[in-house]
């Protein structure tokens, strides 16, 4: 075997053009496969990256367009749908409701216009976000409609670019409404989930019923499942509750984080798959040009094989030693 191995290579030093060549194409495919799987499971990663990691056991509501019967019934998230929301979706942890405004953000000489999110207790702390100073709206906050006010960390930044923003007041001007908030935390920077948490203002829900307004209905109702492994489940089922009590499919969209990296997920494997099997044909093309290189060598060296067989060498020797040539 050890011979086999040196008359290989001295066979291939005889032919360094042709050995250059070969080894070529075989580097190429081989390199091809590795870079192709490399790229792949990089862009799976930012994917989930860009996802994030908080925020996939919450799945949205919102006002549906494609709404095909004008008869049908307008959902209204008020408390009467939040309870029968819970009561009629499985694997239902809490609802929240939620509002938005236009508002534009003003302290010395700079200013941030960006919508702000009007929000219930705990709902921040669960979709994953978390502080880099302050703290998160309380239930007295919301039941008294107080004007404190949570940044997103690039906000806090532009307004407060020296830093120390919290506890800081800010005029907030909601349509021609001026109101004055105080800091109440900033956000830390992290991967966006359901919320943003670098560009993303959030205020009180209750500061938004009393002051913007009054009994507003919610424009987004985020539902919390009990794992983030029912919100396929939950999207289906919460699609079908509001299509029957509206009277028509579309009425709402409902969409979670987690649906959404599996679609993702999906994606990237069947893309995988794809630019894997390219690969393979480059490794494949490859591989014959081995074969027809093996095949012009055998032929080539017809009297070495001859005075092998001459000396005795059997069939099998002979053939592993081109065996040994193309591996």
């Amino acid at each position: 075997m050890i011979e086999d191995f040196i008359d290989a290579f001295r066979n291939f030093s005889r032919s360094k053009t042709r050995t250059f060549l070969s080894l070529l194409g075989v580097i190429i495919g081989v390199a091809s496969v590795i870079v192709i799987t490399s790229i792949v499971s990089s862009a799976t990663k930012q994917i989930q990256a860009t996802f994030g990691s908080s925020g996939l056991d919450m799945v949205s509501i919102r006002s549906g367009f494609m709404r095909k019967n004008r008869d049908a019934v307008t959902l209204k998230f008020d408390e009467s749908f939040r309870s029968e929301l819970f009561d009629g979706v499985k694997n239902i942890k809490k609802i929240w409701f939620e509002n938005s405004a236009s508002v534009t953000l003003s302290y010395g000489e700079t200013s941030v216009s960006n919508n702000a999110t009007a929000v219930e207790p705990n709902y921040l702390e669960s979709c994953g976000l978390s502080l880099d100073e302050g703290e998160f709206f309380s239930a007295t906050d919301d039941f008294e409609g107080a004007q404190k006010i949570i940044l997103g960390s690039e906000v806090a930044s532009a307004l407060f670019p020296e830093g120390g923003a919290l506890g800081k007041g800010v005029l907030a001007v909601f349509g021609k409404v001026p109101f004055s908030f105080r800091v109440l935390g900033v956000l830390k920077k992290q991967s966006a989930g359901m919320e943003d948490a670098t560009t993303g203002i959030y205020i009180p829900r209750g500061f938004y019923a009393k002051k913007i307004t009054p009994n507003p209905l919610a424009s987004v109702v985020m539902v919390q499942s009990i794992s983030p492994s029912f919100c396929s489940q939950i999207v289906n089922d919460a699609t079908t509750f509001c299509s029957q009590k509206s009277g028509t499919e579309g009425s709402v969209s409902v969409m979670s984080m987690q649906t959404m990296l599996e679609q993702m997920d999906s994606m990237t494997a069947t893309m995988s798959l794809m630019l894997s099997g390219i690969a393979a044909i480059s490794l494949l093309v490859g591989g014959i040009g081995i074969m027809n290189i093996m095949i012009v060598t055998v032929t080539e060296r017809k009297q070495e094989i001859g005075i092998r067989k001459a000396l005795g060498a059997s069939p099998f020797a002979i053939c592993r030693l081109f065996l040994v040539e193309s591996a």
